[in-house]
């Protein structure tokens, strides 16, 4: 039987939680990663105890990871992240709504859209553009200076993925407006979103071409993972929302980013309190 460890971490992670978990999972050893992690050794991990360990975690603030002893993050070719509320901080299309002055109505939207209660992610992304005709094409810019902020750990996490040889796609249900320029800034492999028509410097409020949702963002995974002769044990996907699950099942570590009840229920590893690096922690170097 394969040798699991056991990776905890939390800003506020104390050496008691530690102890306290290692006994829960009947750890041989704990090994300090850094000030917010820890490695608990050799534990068990059958179902009744991976669900016990993840339910206590959850209660106490602390994300948790059962992981087979001595993986390596070079042994990972692809990381595939999300965009809105993932690799950043903001939904774009809410903020740039805020502009126009139909932030509540487009944000209610985005919510249940995100929850997965509007199953035709297409459909509600429609409608939320529609809301944005007349806008001046200007207020996309405003969003990216003024609103728009890397979620924490992001240049940490990417740097360090590029480092160990893995190619990055940023693959997003948002707008190629922003994925341009995060693909420039962060020095990504790949990036993909929807286009938003613009005419005479306004937004019409319709979106070029196909709409890329939860389909889409698993082929672009698969595709991007095929040219870089990666396996799914060796792609890692980053997501938040439920248009996010198509393409974090085709990824061997499927990660929940500060994400939905619905999304960290159907998806095996999250990342609730810690920064994006928090995945980082889970790889022996």
């Amino acid at each position: 039987m394969t040798t699991h460890h056991l990776v905890v971490q939390s800003p506020a992670l104390t050496v008691d939680q530690a102890e306290q978990l290692a006994a829960l999972a009947q750890a041989q050893g704990v090994a300090r990663i850094s000030a917010t992690a820890a490695r608990l050794l050799d534990v068990q991990h059958d179902d009744a105890t991976r669900a016990e360990v993840r339910a206590w975690g959850e209660s106490k603030g602390l994300d948790t990871a059962f992981l087979p002893a001595g993986l390596k993050l070079s042994s990972c070719k692809v990381l595939a992240m999300d965009m809105d509320s993932t690799l950043i901080n903001i939904e774009c299309i809410d903020e740039i709504a805020g502009v126009a002055g139909v932030k509540d109505k487009v944000s209610e939207i985005t919510e249940a859209a995100m929850r997965g209660e509007i199953k035709d992610f297409s459909e509600s992304l429609r409608r939320r553009v529609a809301l944005l005709k007349g806008v001046p094409a200007e207020a996309l810019e405003q969003v990216y200076a003024e609103k728009l902020r890397l979620n924490p750990g992001a240049e940490r996490l990417i740097g360090t993925a590029q480092a160990a040889g893995i190619k990055v796609l940023l693959v997003s249900g948002g707008f190629t407006f922003f994925t341009d320029r995060l693909r420039e800034r962060l020095k990504l492999d790949s990036a993909h979103a929807n286009t938003l028509e613009i005419d005479n410097g306004v937004l019409t409020g319709r979106v070029l071409g196909d709409i890329l949702d939860a389909d889409a963002k698993a082929v672009y995974l698969r595709e991007f993972a095929r040219q870089h002769d990666a396996t799914k044990e060796q792609t890692i996907a980053m997501g938040d929302g439920a248009n996010d699950l198509k393409m974090l099942g085709a990824a061997g570590f499927p990660v929940a980013y500060h994400a939905k009840p619905l999304v960290r229920e159907q998806t095996r590893y999250a990342l609730n309190v810690s920064g994006l690096d928090g995945v980082l922690n889970w790889f022996e170097s």
